[in-house]
């Protein structure tokens, strides 16, 4: 998704009581279950983690997904980063 010159990226991420989730700025959902969501936003990879999760409403033209569960930690990843998010590069170039 190419950004417009002059346009300014713009992420905005609304949490209701750890049950609702909505994330702007999506490019394209990589990856999902009911355990973790990985989103790649205008400003990198965003994991969700939690129980029962699922996509209450998508829309990647307008880059908005809403994802409903009991959200237990949200991390950005970075591919030069180590640690937890070296499994998770691990699946997506498997």
């Amino acid at each position: 998704m190419a950004i417009e010159p002059g346009k300014v990226k713009r992420q905005e991420i609304k949490m209701l009581n750890r049950k609702l989730l909505e994330v702007s700025g999506v490019m394209n959902v990589e990856s999902f279950d009911s355990e973790e969501f990985l989103l790649e936003t205008e400003y990198g990879f965003l994991m969700i983690r939690g129980q029962n999760l699922h996509i209450k409403n998508l829309s990647l033209e307008q880059g908005l997904v809403a994802i409903e569960g009991l959200v237990n930690e949200l991390a950005y990843v970075d591919a030069n980063s180590q640690g937890k998010s070296k499994g998770l590069w691990g699946k997506l170039f498997k």
